[in-house]
């Protein structure tokens, strides 16, 4: 059966950020080495990022690499850097073909700047594709990114009795792209691990049990279906 069927299509979620957790669990069941569990995801995310495309989706934000990742083996950040970049210019057919629009968020000064570059040069080429946009989340942390956007605010030199809540968002990333409605987390898993902190705030979330290499199209289907069902209110009584 499509798993479509299951959906109204009328009332997707226009953001959906999802946290893809599990490649190295998947590996280590496997007796692979992790890196291996860091190729499937990006197969798996290829998969989601055409269900989303399929669906109509408007924008999708990937959590890819974290700040925070950094911390990890030299040869494991050197092999995830490596992957990124492939997967920019390896894929830029599968963008065309689908009118898929990349963008960025999180600090790309602190990238290394091969891999700034592709993303500068990606972005560049996909801009006026008006198909589904899929933000990369690279080098990105929520509360890197609010660090960033006070830094922004304090060098514009907007005083700081006008400093509220649209101010802020007007600094963030990518101000133009709305909230996610759907936060998703993989692999069991059930924190925001510094993603879109900000942004959040409102966001229905949705957890699987699901290694993120395991993922397939059903699976974003059913996180949808599960956030249709929601009763969102936004903090009010509804009549």
């Amino acid at each position: 059966m499509d798993g479509t069927l299951r959906i109204d299509r009328s009332r997707l979620p226009s953001h959906v950020g999802l946290i893809m957790d599990g490649n190295g669990r998947w590996a280590r069941k496997r007796n692979l080495i992790r890196t291996q569990g860091h190729k499937e995801g990006l197969n798996a995310a290829k998969r989601v990022v055409q269900t989303a495309s399929d669906l109509g989706l408007r924008y999708l934000t990937l959590f890819t690499f974290s700040t925070e990742n950094w911390k990890r083996a030299v040869e494991e950040v050197g092999f995830l850097m490596g992957l990124i970049k492939d997967f920019l210019v390896s894929e830029l057919d599968f963008y065309r073909a689908n009118k898929i629009r990349i963008r960025h968020a999180g600090d790309i000064e602190g990238l290394p700047e091969d891999i700034a570059e592709e993303i500068r040069k990606v972005v560049a080429d996909t801009a006026n594709f008006d198909g589904l946009t899929v933000i990369l989340a690279i080098n990105y942390g929520g509360r890197d990114e609010l660090a960033r956007a006070v830094r922004k605010i304090v060098r514009s030199g907007m005083p700081a009795e006008t400093v509220d809540e649209h101010a802020i968002s007007s600094m963030l990333d990518n101000p133009d792209v709305g909230d996610p409605d759907l936060v998703i987390r993989t692999a069991g898993e059930r924190r925001l691990s510094n993603f879109l902190l900000w942004e959040s705030a409102y966001a229905e979330f949705h957890f699987s049990d699901t290694l993120w290499p395991d993922w397939t199209g059903e699976d974003l289907i059913a996180a949808i279906a599960d956030f249709q069902n929601r009763d969102r209110r936004f903090g009010g009584v509804k009549q």
